[in-house]
């Protein structure tokens, strides 16, 4: 088993700083998700990890030992593409072997590795086949065996998913898990932009914005207690509704007033100074509901709706520039466009940020 890590690891192309003060202490045996959008310095991290970028500053960790400068091949660390990147002329077992022959083992050795690692993936059918006789999820599966069978320290995965469709996604994400479970002492290190990804498969999520991590936690405490609004917004399909309110009294709870009458009383601190302030309730769209209540948070004209039969999700025209609001019912509900209705939730599901978009809970 392997534990990585990062201290104030830093990347630059010359001027233009990519990943700044990156900390973090991976454990033995998880599976670690980066995730962000498109050009938060993700891959540019898990390619540092491997050895195939250098890394500007900081320094890196493998079970103790600095490796800055250790080469790829001799950080013990297998790496799989989006990119399959077998070699098309050989079959399934020559694709998984070629590593261990380049690496002088034995004929019994190979054999045994290769005969294990696709019998975990359920490949030992497809073993004579070449790789343009398998579908999407099975070439992708190969790529993965090529990786177990050198036995690695860590295993990297770059966004592995991507090139498959909707169907193989689900199916080879489920594979992927099943995989984690069946070497629980394997150190793993995923990257993806799907959030579904990274929910379903991580121990922890480091969450990567603008070349720094905003959050680093454990998959539902990232849903439940996000630590700012990027989190908030990029955690959770549809993203979480942030609503403009303002603080009228403070304490052990927070009474705010909301448009429209509207109002909420959160159960998270405030300060006496906080009296007044404009801040950002945020609840998410499935912890909303219908009310006839004069006790609401906001009322709101229904624009689209979209009736999915086991939810009915609701988007509201924005009144006096606000964000679009978004109610994602259980079931199906009978609601016309145009109609005015009146939604709350329960306050323990609401979130509070300052005017800086940070959580009140990690002040």
């Amino acid at each position: 088993m392997t534990s990585l890590s990062l201290k104030n690891v830093s990347k630059s192309y010359g001027s233009v700083e990519v990943l700044r003060d990156i900390n973090m202490d991976i454990n033995e045996g998880e599976l670690i998700v980066f995730v962000g959008p498109s050009g938060c310095g993700k891959s540019t991290l898990l390619r540092m990890i491997a050895g195939l970028e250098k890394i500007t500053g900081g320094e890196l960790e493998i079970d103790g030992v600095v490796v800055n400068d250790v080469p790829p091949a001799q950080r013990g660390i297998a790496m799989v593409f989006q990119s399959y990147a077998l070699y098309p002329h050989m079959t399934v077992y020559d694709n998984m072997a070629f590593a261990l022959k380049l690496a002088g083992k034995s004929r019994d050795e190979i054999d045994k590795a290769v005969r294990a690692a696709a019998d975990r993936l359920q490949l030992t059918a497809y073993l004579d086949r070449l790789p343009k006789a398998l579908s999407g999820g099975q070439r992708q599966r190969v790529a993965i065996g090529r990786s177990i069978v050198r036995d690695p320290k860590v295993f990297l995965f770059d966004e592995p998913l991507s090139n498959l469709d909707a169907a193989l996604r689900v199916a080879t994400r489920i594979e992927i898990a099943q995989l984690k479970e069946s070497m629980p002492e394997s150190t793993m290190i995923y990257v993806t932009h799907d959030q579904v990804e990274a929910m379903t498969l991580a121990t922890r999520i480091v969450v990567l914005h603008g070349g720094n991590i905003e959050q680093f936690g454990a998959p539902l405490d990232l849903y439940e207690r996000p630590a700012n609004t990027f989190v908030a917004q990029f955690i959770g399909s549809p993203a979480m509704n942030l609503l403009d309110a303002k603080v009228a009294a403070t304490g052990a709870q927070t009474s705010l007033v909301m448009s429209d009458d509207g109002h909420a009383d959160v159960p998270i601190a405030s300060l006496d100074s906080d009296k007044g302030a404009a801040v950002k309730l945020g609840v998410r769209p499935e912890d909303l509901t219908v009310t006839d209540s004069d006790d609401f948070l906001i009322s709101a004209e229904v624009e689209i709706v979209e009736a999915l039969g086991e939810t009915t999700v609701l988007y509201f025209r924005p009144k006096d520039g606000a964000s679009a609001l978004i109610a994602k019912l259980p079931g199906i509900h009978k609601i016309a466009r145009g109609t005015s209705i009146r939604l709350t939730a329960a306050p323990e599901k609401l979130h509070l940020f300052d005017s800086e978009g940070q959580s009140f809970l990690y002040r």
